[in-house]
């Protein structure tokens, strides 16, 4: 006698349904896209392969009967709220069916059921849909190319500056240390006696402005 099994992996819990369904049916297919073609018509293309689905119509007994493969609650609700935590919580678990090709990672997608006859017997049909995991394709050239822009290196404080017409030491200063009143400190630095005095073509030294003292 075949097995229905219902388990979650995270924990190994199974539910394994007490009365063997005396059916049950998987959808397996392709995405099918029908285009209309101007002069020939339509046609239609292939894509991929669609999530099976599964169908299940199922009774869970309130009382024992001799065709019970495996009883594990007396009250039927107890299955039916078991599968319900599952639902809700959006729980992936694995569906299995004994000595088939059955054994599939799935959502629950519906449950429906009832009674029927005035036994208590919970008659139920769940409804399965196969559960795909999604992975994104790392492209290993990525990120290698040497043509990636490199960030901006900070431009240094260049280490010396050739004197031009019109320049002085306090305007030298305030180009490069945004302070114009470092300037007899830039003399000093510079072993200029007199800082009001400096040649065009004369090479000053520019240090970092802790330097300056």
């Amino acid at each position: 006698m075949r097995k229905f099994i219902f388990r979650e992996p995270d924990t190994s819990k199974e539910i394994v349904l007490p009365v063997t369904p005396g059916s049950f049916n998987v959808s397996h297919g392709v995405k099918i896209e029908t285009i209309n073609i101007h002069g020939l018509g339509d046609i239609n293309l292939a894509g991929y392969g669609t999530l099976c689905a599964f169908k299940i119509d199922c009774m869970f007994p309130s009382k024992h009967y001799p065709f019970i493969q495996n009883l594990m609650y007396s009250d039927p609700y107890k299955y039916i709220q078991e599968l319900e935590v599952w639902c809700d919580a959006r729980k992936v678990i694995r569906f299995i069916v004994s000595d088939t090709m059955v054994n599939v990672p799935v959502l629950i997608e519906d449950i429906a059921y009832g009674e029927r006859d005035g036994t208590r017997d919970v008659y139920a049909s769940i409804s399965l849909r196969k559960y795909r995991t999604l992975a994104a394709n790392i492209d290993p050239s990525v990120g290698t190319q040497n043509n990636a822009r490199e960030p901006a290196a900070a431009h240094p404080t260049p280490n010396e500056h050739k004197v031009a017409s019109g320049d002085t030491l306090s305007a030298i200063c305030k180009k490069y240390y945004g302070n114009a009143s470092l300037y007899p400190k830039l003399a000093k630095y510079n072993n200029i006696k007199n800082p009001n005095l400096i040649y065009t073509g004369q090479s000053i030294k520019i240090p970092d402005k802790s330097l300056l003292v």
